[in-house]
């Protein structure tokens, strides 16, 4: 499982911590793969493309995890 950090910020939103995990080339890739209900928050699906994700969620795509801290 990878660590992704919020360096001083209180969320991030799921379509942009897709883009920074490197797990997809664009915003609209990203949104394409929430929508289809292949990204899961905390083991649920989540299909809100702007989903704030903040400290200790778990998100994970197909075979890639990752959990937010501080």
């Amino acid at each position: 499982m990878e660590t992704f950090h919020l360096n001083g910020q209180p969320y991030i939103k799921l379509c942009d911590l897709l883009k920074l995990q490197g797990w997809v080339d664009s915003g609209a890739a990203a949104k394409a793969l929430i929508a289809q209900g292949d990204v899961k928050v905390d083991g649920e699906i989540e299909t809100r493309k702007r989903c704030k994700i903040s400290k200790n969620n778990i998100v994970t795509l197909i075979n890639n995890s990752v959990i937010v801290k501080e």
